[in-house]
């Protein structure tokens, strides 16, 4: 069964409770928070007191995207802020190892992920420490970018090494989904799909959430 995680990029900044809230009505399994620095990436978004602000909306799991130079710096307050899944980017110039570590010694799930121009034999030494990969399908940075058809192929190779180790991480996809580009992820492996501007422009994000479900889902 995919997994949908409404990305709160897209979402009404001045309402980010009741968007927390009304992604877990709509059906979402995960609620994707995207943290900028500034510095890793050219765009300022979310700092852990906003994810501790939207933790008593919502019993989902928040899965936290650190893009940033220094994850480690500030780790614990992601961790404190209710962070439930906490991705860091292999290309970030910190000890990538002992900050994983240091996740799941906090009884949560590291995940690992890396930018579309990134050689995916960076990853490797990292599949057996973490929960989750994220495959960008886009340039980290900005909401609303097309989806880069090379990322298939990426979710593929991930999904054949994944079985070839006996293991059992998620693969999660980031980066114009919608109803054409989900599927498509979903048939060449991806567990996780997260999705912003399709999903909040929608007229109805509980509408928006199931029907992405049922395509993946293979009825279409």
């Amino acid at each position: 069964m995919v997994k949908i995680a409404p990305s709160l990029l897209s979402s009404d900044f001045g309402r980010l409770f009741e968007e927390t809230r009304r992604c877990e009505r709509a059906g979402a399994a995960y609620i994707h928070f995207d943290v900028m620095d500034g510095a890793f990436v050219p765009n300022l978004t979310f700092g852990a007191g906003v994810i501790a602000a939207c933790r008593p909306a919502s019993q989902l799991v928040f899965d936290v995207h650190l893009m940033m130079n220094r994850p480690d710096r500030y780790l614990d307050d992601f961790l404190k802020a209710g962070s439930d899944i906490v991705t860091v980017h292999v290309e970030s110039p910190c000890d990538i190892n002992v900050t994983l570590a240091r996740i799941r010694a906090a009884g949560r799930k590291p995940g690992i992920t890396l930018r579309p121009g990134t050689s995916l034999e960076t990853l490797e030494p990292h599949f057996r420490s973490v929960d989750l990969v994220l495959v960008m399908s886009v340039e980290p940075g900005f909401g609303g970018q097309s989806f880069i058809p090379g990322a298939l192929e990426r979710i593929r190779s991930i999904a054949a090494r994944r079985a070839e180790l006996g293991l059992a991480f998620e693969i999660e996809v980031d980066g114009g989904i919608d109803d054409r580009t989900g599927p498509m992820c979903v048939d060449v492996g991806a567990d996780v799909l997260v999705s912003g501007n399709h999903l909040f422009r929608q007229a109805s994000l509980d509408d928006a959430v199931q029907n992405l479900k049922t395509l993946c889902h293979g009825d279409r």
